[in-house]
């Protein structure tokens, strides 16, 4: 049984990529990190040694601190947090349990630069639609929940990447876009990539990628869920003027769509119901 201040794997694990996943913090130390630089799902890290110091940024937030072994560093640093105002938790076992257990792990390497204010910053093109929704979103559910999109003119997507220091993606000819010939069966959207490269490999998200690369390349004989998916972006993008109040207004839809994919793919609607009078 964990204490009241530990969260297990499994409890954890339910509440990554969901609106209520609490921040995660990584203190493992430097020589632990190196032998494996991946990270849980949108977590940060942060130096042990400087608890005192940065705790109080997490005032009010519900946290889980992951040291190597889930010991001495994940529950000094909680009790700081605990300290400076925060519902902070350590992980029982630690970042070796997370990844005995086989749950989700992000390849750090390939993350982009973060700004001054620890953010990673991406553009693509104005007006998204599938691809531009589903991406942001499993960047700020999985990846960096603070990330800022900068949607813009198409032709000006190269030079805003440049001048502002932000990672292009879902344009042609870049590393974060779709993959393969247009025509080929094994054509694959940027949102695959980023699962891809991210190390994001779960049953969940390779089934959501399949709705997504169906409603994005007009394959809908590949998922039948992806002809609500469409419907349903291409409504959202005539609702809003704004594509940043259109990415706030979708987040809740592809919430709706992960958690279907992760938890309710054997659940049927018939009417009447069950034991029901027709």
């Amino acid at each position: 049984m964990p204490s009241p201040t530990e969260i297990t794997v499994a409890q954890l694990s339910r509440l990554v990529g969901t609106p209520d996943a609490p921040v995660i913090l990584d203190v493992r130390i430097n020589e632990d990190f190196d032998a494996d630089p991946r990270i849980l799902p949108a977590s940060r890290r942060h130096d042990f040694h400087d608890a005192a110091d940065w705790a109080s940024r997490y005032s009010g937030q519900k946290v889980v601190v992951s040291c190597q072994k889930g010991l001495k560093l994940s529950q000094g640093a909680a009790a700081w947090l605990r300290h400076a105002g925060a519902e902070a938790f350590s992980l029982e076992g630690g970042f070796e349990a997370w990844r005995a257990a086989g749950e989700l792990l992000v390849t750090i390497q390939i993350l982009p630069p973060r700004d001054a204010l620890g953010r990673t910053i991406w553009v693509t093109r104005a007006r998204p639609k599938i691809d531009r929704i589903a991406c942001p979103w499993l960047i700020r559910r999985f990846i960096d929940p603070h990330a800022v999109f900068l949607f813009v003119a198409p032709a000006e997507v190269p030079a805003v990447a440049d001048r502002f220091g932000a990672t292009p993606f879902d344009i042609d000819g870049i590393f974060w876009s779709h993959r393969g010939e247009a025509a080929a069966p094994d054509h694959t959207c940027t949102f695959d990539t980023m699962i891809a490269e991210f190390g994001l490999v779960s049953p969940a998200l390779n089934r959501l990628a399949t709705i997504v690369r169906a409603a994005d390349i007009a394959r809908p004989d590949l998922a039948p869920q992806a002809a609500g998916l469409l419907a349903a972006s291409l409504g959202l993008s005539r609702m809003f003027r704004d594509d940043l109040a259109q990415l706030d207004a979708a987040m809740v839809l592809y919430d709706a769509f992960y958690r279907w994919c992760r938890d309710a793919t054997d659940e049927a609607h018939t009417w009447p119901a069950t034991g029901g009078k027709a």
